[in-house]
């Protein structure tokens, strides 16, 4: 049979490209809808790619959308486009890509069946992403298949299977097919279909027309090796089909021949609803996850068509470990050795933190870092040394020495991070130069602890500006000086930074190198990193095999094990080897050698993965392939040049060998004759100047609050409201226009102006500047929420609220040891609202710290942070979180007390804490709030008014007066309701 016609497109990576602005999701040719109409004046221009992909319209995860590419102009056509401001165009053309993703849906494009296949044996996981659509248009439609993954993944292989006819992908050498390709890089295609999103995500994207009833089937597959981190592997899913689907599967099956510790699943988009769609089955060795949602189940109501899917999905899971000599799994001839044993002590170490407090750090990024610091410099050891060097032009140090982390030393430093202010230049190479001196003096003059451990980490925002400014020298001033004694890791907060330039100077001592971005949970993302690496298991650790068992072994070789990671290594079988694989592992604790040992017996290794279905059977040869090429990239950054051409050769030669989308190759497409020509990306990488944050525009008018709520306009805003009325006319009644004159974030608030001022009033006043201001009869005040409700069991009053009235400080406000529940709080008593709520669970061990800003949980010295009305459903053992989009957090456990945490917007917004099945508490349950849940007596109504009771807790008495509230559990607006109030 004749091969089709066919054209080539070629996939790979660029973070540099710019997908258009108008539309949702991309379109691959075709510009959006010229805004034509929208203003008078008009000229002819080439259309070209706008240079910004609007944050709001991020597409994530799983997704297939669609555009009419027929009816829009192709490259290089003219069009007429209004001449306006670049401010108010960017957001008309804003508004018209949200008009052309609400009608990109019903452009006939229909995706029937969805499926996530991820098979993750032995941490390694082979995701299958499977994506049906039908053209149920009368026309040529275009349909773009868009999914995220892991940036530390590698696709293998996509396909599109089109009319039946297979359009297969083919990974070839990104220099070879660069030339190949030359003249669609001269024209500018590089359309980046694999672009770097988010902090841990690329998005994979592609288009195809579609010709009206046919069908396209797309498939992506990728691989990653899960790595363990503060004790857990996590596989992250993104998704967000974008419309509705009939069928839509997500199937996660793991296997683990040491054991399934513990399993978790988060997501931010299931609601309780979409709980029922959700089987999680698990044994021993194996578990099975599958989110199966009917068409129902994906709406967001019976009303609408949109879909509810958007977002992550998160399985998190653990091992059983004890003190050996690790774990070996063979498969098919390879072997792989996972390391981390179990109930080692921690080494002291020495840390010296570099704080950059150049000007550039001004603002928020010194407040988080300071934030940072303090809560670091509470988790160190009571045998940890540590010191603190500040830059800016000078490198200045906190103490003339180390210091031992005593609680003194510790108030101390954290009175000394809080007044770290930000100004002046940049001079890292000083800096970084003073730290490895005060760890040389204390070594010379025998300070540091016998078998310590030493680390420097540096924080900077930017790159050399002051004292040596070349990257190469300081790079070569600081591995000298270093010479191997102690290990540097390099933070970069922001993407002013040469993230290159720090990833070098890290790997070059011993460290690593590690983005900080830059959000509202900075200092979290600080605070986690130091989490890494503050608790040190072994030094120089090193896998010994025997000769005649194996070859091709990675890096085995190794400064550091930090509890919470692990060491992986992995290597072929030779042939005719031994029949049992031994293995031992060598390394230093505190103050003595330990060596561990292990064996495996090959052939009952090569039975546990030979026959179950679950797993991707030849999974380890692809697992060392992977590992190997990650390791020659990762060497080849700190080589000499002649080193990093023999390396960058070898990883070529496995990515082609093994199809792997890697840094050094790309993938090439076959597309059917007369699809669009082929492009040229490239794998992203770490880049300089991704997620700029660009604002535009600002307000025209403020208007001034008097004591009675209403608006004044003062002179100064009447001249600017003439200059207003000069340019878009006079206004009636003052409403901003809507429309084509002022983006959302410009409109004018609605300001009421005062009758005019009969002349001669201020005749005998010596004002420069006139004003009116109109008084009137203050409001009534709105009825307020109390800072908590209590909700009594068995108790003759439904409903307890209790105010703050006095400044307590830290407040323990339940405490139930038999519930194993502890919830701790801080009243601001001159802003009526918590400053933050945390509450402690025992089992499982993990805390929640919530904050008007966000939430944080903690478990396992990992923290992470969670905005308010983002929801989230996340399943632990003996635990259920959940968020809803009102910002209500719900912790559940079984036959416990529900405890409900709000951010509160109604009258007295804030924090608010939240009871539920308090008949659950137990007689021993105390505190501040707990109290009221032991042997409460009412006493009598007062005899003067039935309103006023006395309520004895414990031998004390407390005022109770009925007033009227508003409830805040139900969530907004409230209700009303008469209860019990009293102070504390």
């Amino acid at each position: 049979m004749q091969e089709p016609f066919s054209r080539t497109l070629f996939l790979c990576q660029n973070p540099s490209s710019h997908l258009p602005l108008l539309g949702l999701p991309p379109l691959s040719h075709s510009p959006g809808p010229s805004a034509q109409g929208l203003c008078t004046s008009t000229r002819e221009t080439p259309i070209k790619r706008m240079p910004m992909w609007p944050q709001h319209l991020e597409g994530v995860g799983w997704s297939l959308a669609m555009a009419t590419k027929s009816s829009l102009p192709g490259p290089g056509a003219k069009m007429k486009t209004p001449v306006c401001s670049y401010g108010i165009m960017l957001v008309l053309l804003s508004l018209l890509a949200v008009l052309q993703a609400t009608t990109a849906l019903k452009n006939g494009i229909d995706i029937y069946s969805l499926t996530v296949d991820s098979k993750v044996s032995s941490r390694f996981a082979h995701t299958v992403v499977t994506s049906r659509v039908v053209n149920k248009a009368e026309t040529v439609q275009e349909a773009t298949f868009q999914m995220e993954l892991p940036k530390k993944a590698f696709i293998t292989n996509f396909s599109m299977i089109i009319d039946g006819v297979t359009y297969p992908g083919n990974i070839k050498e990104k220099v070879a097919a660069q030339k190949e390709y030359s003249a669609a890089v001269a024209r500018g295609e590089s359309a980046g279909l694999v672009k770097a999103t988010g902090r841990n995500m690329e998005r994979f994207q592609v288009s195809v027309n579609v010709a009206p009833e046919a069908k396209v089937t797309f498939e992506l597959v990728y691989e990653e090796l899960l790595k363990r981190r503060l004790g857990v592997y996590e596989l992250l899913l993104k998704v967000q089909p974008k419309q509705l689907v009939k069928h839509l599967q997500m199937d996660i099956h793991i296997f683990e021949p040491q054991g399934i510790s513990f399993l978790e699943t988060e997501s931010t988009f299931m609601t309780n609803e979409l709980a029922d769609a959700l089987t999680v089955s698990q044994n021993m060795t194996k578990a099975h996850i599958r989110f199966k949602p009917t068409l129902s189940q994906q709406r967001k109501s019976p009303e609408q068509q949109d879909t509810v899917l958007n977002g992550n999905f998160i399985v998190r899971y653990d091992v059983n470990r004890t003190v050996s000599g690790g774990s070996i799994q063979i498969e098919n001839g390879y072997f792989v050795h996972y390391f981390a044993p179990e109930g080692l002590p921690t080494i002291p170490k020495n840390v010296i933190f570099v704080i950059d407090q150049s000007g550039s750090m001004a603002g928020r990024k010194i407040q988080q870092t300071r934030d940072a610091l303090i809560k670091i410099v509470d988790d160190l050891g009571p045998k940890d040394q540590f010191n603190l060097v500040c830059f800016n032009e000078e490198a200045t140090q906190w103490k003339p020495s180390l210091v031992p982390a005593s609680a003194e030393n510790m108030k101390e430093a954290r009175n000394f991070a809080a007044g770290i202010m930000a100004r002046g230049g940049t001079n890292i190479n000083d800096a970084v130069l003073l730290a490895v001196q005060l760890l040389e003096r204390a070594n010379k003059q025998e300070l540091l602890p016998a078998g310590s451990v030493s680390l420097i980490i540096l924080l900077t925002d930017g790159d050399p500006t002051v004292g040596e400014t070349n990257r190469a020298n300081i790079q070569k001033n600081v591995q000298e000086a270093i010479s191997g004694q102690c290990s540097l890791f390099c933070l970069g907060f922001g993407f002013h930074v040469s993230y290159a330039f720090l990833e070098k100077l890290a790997l070059d001592n011993g460290g690593l190198a590690r983005r900080i971005y830059e959000d509202s949970d900075s200092a979290l993302q600080l605070q986690d990193f130091y989490q890494e690496v503050a608790n040190p298991l072994l030094m120089k650790v090193a896998f010994e095999y025997p000769s005649n068992a194996v070859e091709e072994v990675t890096q085995d070789n190794f400064r550091l094990l930090f509890k919470g990671s692990e060491m992986v290594v992995a290597g072929k079988l030779r042939d005719k080897g031994p029949d049992v694989l031994s293995a031992k592992v060598r390394g230093q604790l505190h103050l003595q050698n330990i060596t561990f040992q292990t064996e495996a017996s090959v052939a009952e290794k090569e039975e546990e993965f030979r026959s179950p279905k679950y797993i991707f059977h030849s999974f380890m040869e692809r697992l060392w392939a992977y590992l190997t090429i990650q390791q020659l990239l990762e060497r080849a950054v700190s080589a000499s040049d002649s080193e990093k051409q023999a390396l960058e050769t070898r990883a070529l030669s496995l990515s082609l060998n093994y199809s792997f989308v890697t840094p050094l190759t790309s993938m090439v497409v076959t597309k059917p004759e007369g699809q669009e020509e082929s492009r040229v990306a490239e794998k992203p990488v770490e880049n300089e100047n991704r997620h700029r944050n660009i604002h535009v525009g600002q307000s025209f008018f403020r208007s001034h609050s008097t004591g009675d709520g209403r608006s004044r306009i003062t002179a100064g805003t009447s001249e600017r409201l003439s200059s207003f009325q000069r340019r878009f006319g006079q206004p009636g009644p003052l409403h901003p226009p809507r429309g084509p004159f002022l983006p959302d974030h410009m409109l004018l608030p609605d300001i009421s102006l005062a009758p005019p001022v009969p002349e001669g009033v201020f005749h005998d006043m010596d004002l420069r500047t006139k004003e009116t201001i109109i008084m009137a009869a203050p409001p009534p005040a709105p009825i307020q929420a109390p800072p908590v409700i209590l909700p009594l069991p068995g108790q003759s009053v439904d409903w307890l609220c209790v105010d703050i009235k006095r400044s307590q400080g830290l407040m323990k406000l339940l405490s139930d040891p038999d519930q194993g529940v502890e919830v701790t709080g801080q009243y601001e008593t001159e802003k009526a609202q918590f400053a933050w709520i945390e509450v402690t669970f025992k089992n499982p061990q993990l805390q929640v710290r919530a904050s008007p800003e966000h939430v944080v949980v903690t478990r396992n010295r990992r923290s992470t942070a969670h905005k308010w009305k983002e929801t989230l459903f996340s399943v632990i053992p003996g635990l259920k979180m959940t968020m809803d989009s009102a910002g209500l957090l719900l912790l559940t456990s079984p036959d416990k007390v529900t405890i409900g945490l709000l951010s509160w917007d109604g009258p007295g917004k804030g924090l608010r804490l939240l009871l539920q099945d308090t008949d659950r508490f137990s007689s021993h349950v105390g505190g501040a709030l707990g109290q009221f849940y032991q042997d409460v007596l009412w006493g009598p109504p007062a005899a003067a008014d039935d309103n006023k009771r006395t309520l004895r807790v414990q031998g004390h008495d407390h005022p109770a007066t009925r007033e009227l509230k508003l409830d805040y559990q139900e969530g907004l607006p409230g209700r009303e309701i008469s209860c019990w109030s009293v102070e504390l």
